[in-house]
């Protein structure tokens, strides 16, 4: 059940940054993320409503500290982008992400097999290779970007790890981490001049989209963490890079690169490795 709820997971934070990207491609990222976030929020409340059950106010704290960690790194890695090389960002932020929370579990007594420990180091390498940006991308501005992107994944992982730690069985603690990620995205956005991309149906559409898809994915990790071990279910989701690779091909007929194809592969063995550790 973990296998299959991390890798959900995976894709669906996948599928929420391939749309994410492609309206901030039309709109500022900040906008974007004014009208994607907010969004999600409000479906996240409904379904939480709905459940009807309460939450202790230490399961909601730490759901306001996973927020601080998470929208923070959503803004400093949107930065890091920007600052480059891209080749080093994305696997950079990517395998912080993964692993700080395989560090904590491991730390807290999550005891892994030599399979499941093999299997966890081949997904860190295919994380590395589908994010490999071309040369052509990458942008020349020194050991910023990549010191940013340490900073972001570390942050992405340590909001994998707050978030579990608040788990009460409800879904209160994750509202109240988005209702954090939302002040802070918005406090940026009037501090920059961010505005959501109202004026265009289709890129508000797609941010609506996304930001569903981001609630989605984080439900899908907290159940994950919920059914096994935080180190396995941390690098799993982690894998997210993959299917917006993919859906990248798909929708603006990207190629895979050689090196993007050995990823997609390596990865295959290494969730294969940890599902039979």
């Amino acid at each position: 059940m973990i296998i299959a709820l991390a890798l959900s997971s995976a894709i669906v934070f996948g599928a929420g940054d391939f749309c994410g990207g492609a309206a901030s491609r039309r709109a500022g990222s900040t906008g974007v993320l004014t009208l994607s976030l907010p969004a999600g929020l409000v479906l996240l409340l409904a379904v939480a409503l709905a459940f009807g059950d309460g939450s202790s106010g230490g399961a909601l704290a730490w759901g306001v500290a996973s927020g601080l960690a998470g929208g923070g790194a959503l803004l400093v890695f949107y930065r890091a982008l920007a600052q480059g090389p891209m080749s080093v960002v994305a696997p950079v932020s990517g395998l912080m992400a993964a692993v700080v929370p395989a560090v904590v579990g491991v730390a807290k007594g999550d005891r892994l097999s030599p399979t499941a420990v093999a299997g966890i180091v081949l997904c860190l390498v295919a994380i590395c290779f589908v994010s490999i940006e071309p040369n052509g991308q990458q942008a020349r501005t020194g050991l910023r970007g990549p010191l940013l992107a340490v900073l972001a994944g570390t942050g992405f992982g340590a909001f994998f790890v707050l978030i579990q730690q608040g788990d009460d069985g409800t879904l209160w603690p994750l509202v109240a981490s988005k209702a954090v990620g939302v002040v802070i995205v918005v406090i940026a956005a009037l501090v920059t001049g961010g505005r959501p991309p109202l004026h265009d149906r289709v890129t508000a559409g797609v941010a609506l989209l996304a930001g569903s898809l981001d609630v989605l994915g984080n439900a899908l990790y907290v159940l994950a963490s919920r059914a096994g071990m935080l180190s396995i279910a941390g690098v799993l989701s982690s894998l997210y890079p993959a299917s917006t690779v993919l859906l990248a091909r798909l929708v603006y007929g990207e190629r895979l690169r050689p090196i993007q194809r050995v990823g997609l592969v390596v990865a295959v063995a290494g969730v294969g490795l940890v599902t039979s550790g």
